[in-house]
């Protein structure tokens, strides 16, 4: 599998999201269960298929895109407030980046580590071996680490943002029994992280939302960046529903590239809490 992944690095981008639309469309009219969730949530949002039926091609173009970011030559980026990024890297502070299931997310973090610096990124490991090996393999890139959701994942990213460093996590991925809390998204109730919160409270690192577009045509990735304004609360349930709101705003910003196929609003399984 490695080998066919590092064979499609070297794919054009364009011609990677064309066979991604394909597959999109494949998956959407195969599967009954990831169709009706698709509509569903967009429904939840406020969206009728018409409107985000292109979020079809987008999902596919997700999955195409992989092997490029993960073993070829980075695509042209270009990010907003650049400027204020490498201010705070000049001061030492520490950033949060929080990006939800929208546009290409694996794109910000790799382009963050060759434009600016070190970044630390959470993932949850896969459970079958050859994608766990593939993964790890494949994440872990100069001035990018990968840690897993474990307790030692943490404290490798408190270590990264005491050191003046960014780190950066999927904060709608639904946590663990025990991580998460109840909080509204999409008008809908949605077990939610607490963790990004309580790393901005314990660090004062900047907390800073992403989101990396797709453009049209292979022609690269537009990351748009937000500096979240006021506090967080310290009670975490209102805190998660804060950073819902702002995840919320940014799946509008873009909605034919939100992944409305995500079981977001899933029960959380039961497993040893880091």
């Amino acid at each position: 599998m490695k080998r066919l992944f590092q064979l499609l690095s070297a794919w054009p981008l364009p011609l990677l999201h064309g066979v991604g639309t394909v597959l999109g469309w494949i998956t959407f009219l195969a599967s009954p269960t990831y169709r009706r969730r698709f509509v569903a949530n967009a429904a939840q949002g406020g969206y009728g298929f018409a409107r985000v039926r292109h979020a079809v091609a987008e999902s596919g173009k997700l999955v195409a895109e992989t092997p490029r970011l993960w073993f070829g030559a980075m695509p042209p980026v270009h990010w907003e407030q650049a400027e204020m990024i490498r201010a705070l890297r000049a001061e030492g502070r520490g950033i949060v980046f929080l990006t939800p299931h929208l546009g290409c997310f694996e794109v910000t973090a790799r382009s963050y580590a060759a434009q600016f610096g070190p970044v630390t990124v959470l993932f949850r490991p896969a459970r079958k071996p050859w994608l766990r090996e593939l993964v790890a393999t494949s994440r872990n890139r100069p001035n990018m680490t990968a840690v897993p959701t474990t307790l030692a994942g943490v404290r490798q990213m408190l270590r990264a943002l005491k050191a003046g460093e960014a780190i950066g996590l999927l904060p709608d991925q639904v946590p663990p029994q025990g991580l998460g809390v109840w909080a509204p998204f999409f008008g809908r109730e949605a077990y939610t992280m607490t963790l990004p919160a309580r790393l901005v409270q314990q660090t004062g690192a900047v907390l800073l939302f992403v989101w990396g577009e797709r453009l049209t045509r292979g022609r690269g990735y537009h990351v748009h960046v937000q500096r979240f304004e006021g506090e967080l609360s310290r009670e975490p349930a209102e805190a998660a529903a804060q950073i819902n709101a702002e995840m919320e705003r940014m799946v509008r910003a873009g909605p034919t590239q939100y992944l409305w196929g995500y079981a977001r609003y899933k029960q959380p399984r039961e497993e040893a809490a880091a």
